[in-house]
């Protein structure tokens, strides 16, 4: 959109170059006759054919340059949100090679186009000198002569030709076509297909709420296979349905039909009532958790408990730091998995609706707090509501009312909980064998009625009390104050050339400006000499005329006698002079000098009694027409030359300097701790790729060239305006102290606001992008309005802050114009006042030819400097990135570098580690201590928010922490971040795919072979989901379910092959039957590394060598499963017991069987 600024200011002067074309070449053709149409068609000829080519070249590169900047900032956006796995990874360096590689693309199509924009901003110079040398041969080929004002009247013509011609035309043009390219994307945008809702119809079945008819769905118009494929169901009010099925299945499609995001090929979804959603994939955007629950719905403190309640989130308002009022950012880094799960859950019930889809919000946190929320929050608070649930979590089976399993898109079974267990004996044997369930929930209501009334107490104790307290307030975005530090610019042109560029720069400017400045020079002096010739020869002619005259002894009658005799014969050849002249347009001038030259000879006459009319002329040099032309020409070509590789090589150097600062500033942030990808939104980051990075790429180096050019152009007129009359060295010190006045008024100002303009327009791109993250669940809960006026106000902050800079600019220009107005009266009265009879016209008319194009250039000059400064301020905001606090060592120092087979062993160690997100803020890790021996499978359990990915992050150092950890005896506080994540592997807890192909997923460093690739895909079951290595992977991995993303990061690890392996609930969104294959998978490939588990679901963990189970941030028990079992009171085994009376038993019985092989293997 900022195509348009520049578009709306030049767009008047298309409509206006026919009208003053016509008007200027007519009074050129007045001037020269025939003679004009040399210059004008040479005019005509680069503006419209050669302009029109150049802007349609550029426009054609301007669509280039959108997409391959799009391109980039996409990669930039899902590396900004995948940062965490990428760090995990040690994927810093591909993915510094891949976004350095889209910016070299885009920066070839930037640097032809801007070589393009230099030849153009030269035309800008040589444009009029060229077509006034080209008008005055013309002239003088056809046996004319020039003269000052002939000369300087017409090269003030094609100033004001060439102005609207050769630079606004050509600016007028090049904008509309840029404009165009965005108008077109725009278009293209607007034209694409609307996501219409199902529109909400009465069904004839009565207490249907959905009915779903031979409906074919697929993501993609040219999908071979439906993604959902001949689904009929119905779905009555007030009933619990449970969908389930394996990994990739189709369940989230399911409900995104459902939803009407996922549209229909063939079939009809009728729905019948308002709908509320809670992605699998949590959503939160930037504000306090409250206004993520509430979401624009309107504040009930009662209903607002309940859900509080039956979410189970009265504990974690405990520990967060505000409460309900604690400010989480748009990737909700400040919370766990599944207080983020929590949360997005209890937005969806906050909102009355009558239809309610839950995909899978159980997985992400622990058994207990699961029962709860499906026993309090889904069947109890939503009874009389219709719910369907997506799940994975089996156990809850028997209490839904419906069963419908999925498998490739299609309803494999469908039924009640008891129809199915003949059907799918194996799919539900472990619920069939809990005969006690009724027994148990009892049980489990009891303890959920002691955590209710814990609840309650705290929603009591903390939502009045935080009302009472100061919110928190978000981190602001860092506002650099006062002036530009001189090194920025150093700084920016040191990153973008070389000395000898820079010299190759300041010689090309040197020399164009003396081929400028020599046309203008040359053209005066030139015509000065053809005054002196004519002037010469008039003397001459009255020499001719005056010979008889005798001189000798005169007496006072007889000199009176002669002077009148000689006047009256002067007046005789003037009024000869003045008929018999051959051209009619010299008619003015001829007179001018002739009487001119009366007045010099009866002046010389009066004043000397004594005198002669020989002369002696052999000392005077006359300038032969083409030994002019000859001269002119050569300043004209150097002028050509010379400015345009100045601009050519600037360009480049402000490319380069882009290129530089930009790989610089992605670097850094690469490396900048977690902690600062936590406290600024994306947007925040995205902006100074953006935004700020377009500014330097395109905005600032044509201002700059501008300013160069104008100060080029300055000086050289400076220097011939003094020359011609030194007085005006006093009225320019004056014109540019009151200059260097209003510049100082106005810099701070303007500065300022800029940089607050460049703030005001973070809170957009956060806003976008959290928008489009969160698209499913802002259109299911009916806020777009919200979200749009959400939008509009961070939009109108924006456009405010940007008016002001366009107010300031206009008075800055106002104020320039003023004194600018004073100094053209000063140069054009000081002629009147210090002429003592001697001035050449031709000095004359360069002086003011040259002070009106000073005053031009000077006010151009003074604006482009300004502006100069302003969009420095883009420079100033990159290098704060670049200046950014990095966490930690990224290679290893030689002498603490570990050997390439470390670690060997994989035993690992804390020692009394303390770890906490900010120095303000309680730890989240405290005192833990503990040893893992080599080769051990480690469970790590807890209540959700109880430490357990802390832990993880102490152990890849994703953050910095007190005590030490040691990996096979080293401290990994001595090696260097690279050597430490390297070797250990890890399936996260979200996982990350990027748009790239499913190779550079796996294997972004390009270290394996085919044959290994497609070895991983088949251990983890993924061979027949794909067709080629090649396979394009959509942003997000949006076209795999989050299962098969989490087996694409199993077959990540089996890669690696390293001694450490961790599993951040790496199996919580997989089906029970995929779960027992990764895990099967993991104890054959990683039978003999170190194995840490992050896991609710109990089963998957229990056989693991040690169990390690946390509380708040603290070690509560650490042993095998069988022997902390034993302890009845022990947390581990109240945590089992919540599982079920069925599941007790096998896990009981797991856990002794493992324990027991563990002995048999240990003896």
């Amino acid at each position: 959109m900022s195509k348009f600024e520049q578009l709306f200011v030049a767009l008047h002067y298309i409509w206006i170059l026919p009208i003053q074309g016509i008007i200027i070449s007519f009074l050129i053709w007045r001037s020269v006759g025939i003679a004009s149409l040399a210059g004008v068609i040479l005019l005509i000829v680069q503006t419209i054919p050669l302009q029109g080519y150049i802007s349609k070249w550029i426009s054609k590169l301007r669509l280039k340059i959108a997409v391959r900047t799009d391109e980039r900032v996409r990669l930039m956006s899902e590396i900004i949100k995948g940062i965490q796995v990428i760090k995990m990874y040690t994927w810093e360096k591909p993915f510094e090679g891949l976004v350095n590689r889209a910016r070299k693309y885009e920066i070839d199509v930037l640097t032809l186009m801007s070589y393009l924009r230099g030849f153009t901003f030269a035309t800008f110079v040589f444009t009029e000198r060229t077509t006034l040398f080209f008008t005055i041969m013309a002239y003088v080929l056809y046996g004319h002569s020039i003269s000052a004002d002939k000369v300087f009247s017409i090269a003030r013509y094609f100033n004001i030709l060439q102005l609207t011609m050769a630079i606004l035309y050509p600016i007028a043009v090049a904008s509309a076509a840029e404009a165009a390219v965005s108008v077109k994307r725009i278009e293209n945008f607007l034209l694409l297909n609307e996501n219409v809702p199902l529109a909400q119809s009465k069904l004839s079945v009565n207490g249907t709420s959905i009915l779903m008819r031979n409906v074919n769905a697929s993501w993609t118009t040219t999908a071979i296979v439906n993604t959902l494929h001949n689904i009929n169901v119905q779905f009555k009010e007030k009933k619990l349905y449970a969908i389930v099925g394996p990994v990739g299945a189709g369940k989230s499609s399911f409900l995104q039909a459902i939803l009407g995001e996922l549209k229909s090929s063939q079939g009809q979804i009728h729905v019948n009532g308002k709908i509320s959603y809670a992605s699998q994939e949590p959503w939160l955007f930037g504000g306090t958790v409250q206004n993520n629950i509430l979401f624009g719905q309107p504040y009930d403190k009662n209903k607002y408990r309940n859900i509080v309640n039956v979410c189970a989130l009265a504990k974690d308002f405990e520990q967060l730091p505000y409460g309900d009022k604690t400010l989480v950012g748009d990737r909700g880094t400040v919370l766990s998995g599944g207080q983020r799960a929590r949360i997005n859950l209890a937005r969806a019930v906050y909102r009355d609706a009558d239809i309610y889809l839950f995909d899978d919000p159980l997985s992400a946190v622990d058994t207990h707090v699961g029962r709860h929320l499906f026993n309090e929050c889904i069947n109890n608070y939503l009874q009389n509501k219709t719910r369907i649930l997506v799940t994975h979590q089996l156990q809850y089976l028997k209490q839904c009312d419906y069963i419908i399993i999925l498998n490739n898109g299609q309803i494999d079974e469908e039924g009640t909980f008891v129809a199915l267990q003949e059907k799918r004996v194996t799919f539900l044997e472990i619920l069939k064998r809990d005969e006690e369930f009724n027994e148990k929930t009892k049980e489990s209501l009891e303890i959920d009625t002691s955590l209710t009334s814990a609840i309650k107490i705290k929603n009591d104790n903390s939502i009045d009390e935080e009302s009472e307290e100061a919110e928190p307030e978000e981190t602001e975005e860092l506002l650099a104050k006062g002036s530009l530090p001189k090194s920025l610019y150093w700084k920016y042109f040191h990153s973008g050339s070389s000395i000898i560029m820079l010299i190759s720069f300041l010689f090309c400017m040197i020399v164009g400006q003396i081929g400028s400045n020599g046309c203008d020079y040359w053209v005066g002096y030139w015509s000065r000499q053809e005054e002196l010739r004519i002037k010469t020869i008039r003397e001459q002619q009255y020499d001719g005329v005056n010979n008889n005259f005798t001189m000798n002894n005169f007496t006072m009658n007889n000199i009176t006698m002669n002077n009148l005799t000689m006047q009256s014969s002067l007046m005789q050849r003037s009024v000869r002079q003045i008929e018999n002249t051959s051209e009619s347009n010299d008619d003015y001038t001829d007179l001018i000098t002739t009487d001119r030259y009366m007045e010099d000879v009866f002046n010389d006459t009066l004043s000397s009694l004594n005198f002669t009319l020989d002369k002696d002329n052999d000392d005077v040099y006359y300038l032969g027409t083409d030994t002019a032309l000859w001269i002119y020409g050569g300043f004209i070509i150097i002028s050509i030359l010379g400015t345009t590789m100045r601009n050519l090589i600037f360009f480049k150097i402000c490319m380069n300097a882009g290129k530089t600062l930009h790989n610089f500033m992605f670097s850094c942030v690469l490396k900048a701790p977690m902690s600062f990808f936590d406290n600024n939104p994306s947007g925040r980051i995205l902006n100074r790729f953006s935004k700020d990075i377009g500014a330097v790429d395109e905005i600032l180096p044509i201002i700059m060239t501008l300013s160069i050019q104008t100060f080029a152009v300055m000086i050289g007129i400076l220097v011939q305006v003094l020359i011609i009359n030194w007085w005006m060295i006093f009225a320019v010190i004056v014109i540019f102290f009151l200059y260097g006045v209003i510049r100082r008024l106005y810099l701070p100002v303007a500065q300022t606001i800029k940089r607050l303009e460049g703030i005001a327009k973070s809170p957009v791109f956060s806003h976008v992008n959290s928008t489009l993250t969160g698209l499913t669940t802002i259109r299911s809960s009916g806020v777009q309005e919200m979200i749009r006026k959400q939008f509009d106000d961070h939009q109108d902050l924006h456009t405010g802050t940007y008016s002001l800079i366009m107010t300031t600019g206009t008075w800055f220009g106002f104020a320039l114009d003023l004194v600018s107005i004073g100094f053209i009266i000063i140069v054009t009265y000081s002629f009147i006042a210090l002429d003592d009879g001697n001035t050449f016209a031709g000095n004359v008319g360069l002086a003011i030819s040259q002070a009106l194009i000073l005053c031009n250039m000077v006010q151009y000059g003074m604006r482009q400097a300004a502006d100069t400064v302003t969009q420095m301020t883009s420079v100033e905001r990159i290098m704060q990135f670049t200046e950014l606090e990095k966490e930690g060592p990224f290679e290893s120092s030689p002498t603490d570098k570990p050997s390439t087979k470390w670690p060997s062993k994989g035993i690992i160690k804390f020692d009394q580690v303390y770890l906490r997100y900010a120095e303000s803020e309680p730890p989240v890790l405290k005192s833990i201590s503990f040893a893992i021996e080599s080769g051990m499978k480690i469970g790590i359990v807890g209540r959700t928010g109880a430490g357990k990915s802390s832990l993880i992050a102490a152990l890849f150092h994703m953050t910095k922490f007190d005590g030490t950890i040691y990996v096979d005896d080293v401290d990994t506080k001595k090696i260097g971040l690279y050597d430490l994540r390297n070797k250990i592997s890890i399936i996260p807890q979200e996982p990350m795919l990027f748009s790239a192909t499913l190779r550079d997923n796996l294997d972004p460093f390009h270290k394996f072979d085919d044959a290994d690739l497609w070895s991983a895909l088949e251990e983890v079951n993924l061979k027949p989901a794909v067709n080629s290595l090649n396979h394009c992977i959509e942003q997000d991995g949006s076209n795999f379910s989050i299962g098969q993303r989490q087996l694409i990061c199993l077959a990540r690890a089996i890669l690696q092959n390293n001694k450490i392996l961790v599993l951040d609930e790496a199996t919580a969104n997989v089906d029970p039957t995929t779960d027992a294959f990764i895990q099967d998978t993991i104890r054959k490939k990683f039978e003999n590394c170190t194995v840490l588990t992050i896991a609710h679901r109990l089963n998957t963990i229990i056989d693991s060598d040690k169990v390690l189970v946390m509380e708040q941030g603290q070690v509560l028990e650490f042993d095998h499963s069988h022997i902390l079992l034993q302890n009845e009171q022990g947390h581990f085994t109240s945590m089992v017991q919540e599982t079920g009376r069925a599941m007790t038993e096998q896990l009981r019985q797991s856990a002794k069987e493992a324990y027991e092989q563990r002995q048999q293997v240990s003896a």
